[in-house]
């Protein structure tokens, strides 16, 4: 055969082997990204988890400030009742020298 044969033959095998060697990497990045993404995603998956907990925790926690100040009302107006002298704002509690005259 003729050298320029060997030549073509030789490029073409070696066009094949960078084509092989480029799909090999190119799926080994897309491997890699597929992992990366998965991870990135169990993470967000973690974090939203962890604010719907936090949600769930600000919202018993207004709900039972919520049940105090009801609470705080209604004995402030039982107190009112009782008081002979009749309901007091915060200042005069704070300095019963102060009613006014």
């Amino acid at each position: 055969m003729a050298a320029w044969i060997w030549i073509v033959i030789a490029i073409g095998v070696l066009v094949f082997l960078a084509l092989v060697a480029f799909g090999a990497m190119r799926g080994r990045e897309k491997r890699q990204r597929r992992e990366q993404a998965s991870e990135l995603r169990q993470e967000a998956e973690t974090r939203t988890r962890q604010a719907e907990e936090r949600e769930r925790v600000a919202q018993e926690q207004v709900r039972q400030a919520r049940d105090s100040r009801k609470a705080a009302d209604e004995a402030s107006a039982h107190a009112d009742e009782l008081d002979p002298d009749g309901a007091t704002t915060p200042d005069e509690e704070s300095f019963p020298d102060r009613r006014s005259a």
